[in-house]
């Protein structure tokens, strides 16, 4: 049996493979899942350490069923994901004298999630998870090794607007356009569905026996991703916007406040003005929250939000141009993601491709139904949203620099390697080192801190990348040892880098003098 994970800021989607109907359907989890008349089951992604250990936290829907979901509280914590494998963040409250990463807090929250899976998808089962398409290979690496470690018999990644795609239920040869707008990134991917392919690729994280199942013979059997965009961008930040609106009226700051602005949004995608009451406990001062849409667009246009938008689309357009598609050749707009149901974003979309084109009924769901389409059988084309790059001294700056080797938009895996020589730079040199790093836009650059209570995201402006060095450690820096000792003047070691079809980047160290390999074909972010 397949599960599929869409593990998001606000809200988590569980999605099962039901082999008797041959069709997705979402898992409504016990005490973690939400029960809200006219939604599907969705596990909020909330976090409340009791104790500073996996079987010391409440998880989902029983933080707010118990009264534990207080901002102000540092044992409580939300939007989590957006704080996982970021380039520069904070500092989170120790618990009980120990130090907490957001890598522990998430795993805590998948632990709990996916072993209450278990009991229900049996033993011998498939697991894919889904990603933020701007996410570095630390967040996927973390995301990957959690799920491995419950020993599921194989692991799947699939970026989260392709997996949109596909959960649309669409038939054909169609070039489909994705916005997931979510509680913390909007995500951008121009996906092709085509004819089926001779040889299936994807991003195999683990594999453990041989699988059975059938694809559907109505559905495309391959998804060429031909474009892809993202950001740090999500319904988390508007919030904060309007907060900082009502702070202009002289409403204080606080968590609930917080709270009653989030409501004040979603009710505004249905209504067309809302208020909300604020009491002030220690004042006994009243407030009252008001808003209507109007009021709402214009706070979302002083935050450059159109703007935003569309730096996205001329971004990914721009990609599908180089691939020979062009606006006018995509066939649907899918909206996903609780963020994409402002009402001002769809009539931004529609403005752009015609009501004709947008769909928006399947917010939530899709993301996780169709990644299950990978363990169906079907096939994904992908490429390198990031480039790779290595350090050296810009002597002229007098600082590091990174030259890259693999450039973004680099299909995978890849036939033929790139190549670089390197020569010892001191006499008697007993090694050489190179640090490898992952290459990010520089707007992508992100710093994630706890601020009256909540957790922020900022982004750091900036003409240079954000870097996310794989290797940069002790032991994990030194990619050859020289025997004989190395001196300056001639190459001496050939280093061949190439991607592979789990998007691992795996390199081969040669020893020119002595013609000895040095290392194998191994994943750099393996080296230990």
């Amino acid at each position: 049996m397949a599960i599929a994970v869409d593990f998001g800021t606000s809200n988590t989607v569980i999605a099962r493979w039901n082999p008797a109907t041959e069709s997705p359907e979402t898992l409504a989890l016990p005490g973690l899942s939400s029960q809200l008349q006219g939604v599907p089951p969705l596990v909020p992604s909330l976090v409340y350490v009791e104790k500073p250990q996996a079987d010391g936290v409440v998880v989902g829907q029983a933080v707010r069923d118990r009264g534990l979901d207080i901002t102000a509280d540092p044992r409580f914590f939300a939007n989590i994901k957006r704080g996982i494998g970021a380039p520069l963040q904070g500092f989170l409250p120790e618990i009980d004298g120990q130090a907490l990463s957001f890598e522990q807090l998430g795993e805590w929250f998948l632990r709990s999630l996916l072993t209450q899976v278990r009991q229900v998808a049996g033993d011998d089962d498939s697991l894919v998870l889904t990603v933020p398409v701007d996410s570095f290979e630390a967040y996927r690496l973390w995301l990957g090794d959690v799920a491995i470690a419950l020993d599921f018999s194989q692991v799947r990644l699939i970026d989260e607007p392709t997996a949109a795609a596909l959960g649309y239920g669409l038939s054909g040869e169609q070039t489909l356009l994705v916005l997931d707008f979510g509680g913390g990134t909007l995500d951008w991917s121009l996906v092709r569905l085509v004819a089926p392919a001779r040889q299936p690729v994807g991003f195999l994280l683990k594999w453990r026996g041989q699988g059975n199942a059938q694809t559907s013979t109505q559905k495309p059997e391959v998804a060429r991703v031909l474009a892809k965009a993202g950001e740090n961008l999500g319904g988390a930040d508007i919030d904060q916007w309007l907060m900082a609106h009502f702070q202009t009226q002289g409403v204080p700051d606080g968590p609930v406040v917080q709270r009653l602005a989030e409501r004040l949004k979603i009710a505004l995608s249905t209504q067309t003005e809302a208020a909300e009451a604020y009491f002030d406990d220690e004042t006994f001062d009243t407030y009252d929250l008001a808003l209507t849409r109007d009021q709402f667009e214009a706070i979302l246009s002083q935050n450059q939000f159109f703007e935003r938008l569309e730096k996205g689309l001329a971004q990914v357009v721009q990609q599908g141009q180089r691939q020979g598609v062009d606006q006018d050749a995509i066939d649907a707009v899918l909206l996903v993601g609780g963020t994409a149901q402002i009402p001002a974003l769809q009539r931004w979309v529609i403005e752009r491709f015609g009501a004709e084109k947008v769909r928006c009924d399947r917010p939530f769901e899709a993301v996780a139904q169709g990644a299950l389409q990978i363990a169906q059988g079907l096939a994904v084309e992908d490429f390198l949203y990031h480039s790779y790059g290595i350090r050296y001294w810009d002597r002229r700056n007098n600082r590091h620099g990174w030259h890259s080797i693999l450039p973004q938009g680099q299909p995978y895996p890849m036939v033929q390697p790139v190549e670089l020589t390197l020569g010892a730079s001191v006499e008697k040199q007993p090694s050489i080192e190179l640090i490898v790093g992952e290459l990010g836009a520089a707007s992508t650059q992100t710093e994630v801190y706890f601020e009256n209570g909540r957790l922020v995201t900022r982004q750091l402006g900036g003409d240079a990348p954000s870097v996310q060095p794989l290797n940069d450690r002790e032991g994990a820096r030194t990619i050859a040892q020289l025997d004989p000792l190395g001196f300056p003047g001639s190459d001496r070691v050939r280093v061949l880098f190439r991607v592979d079809g789990d998007r691992l980047l795996r390199i081969t160290v040669e020893d020119i003098l002595t013609g000895n390999t040095l290392l194998d074909n191994q994943p750099v972010v393996r080296l230990n």
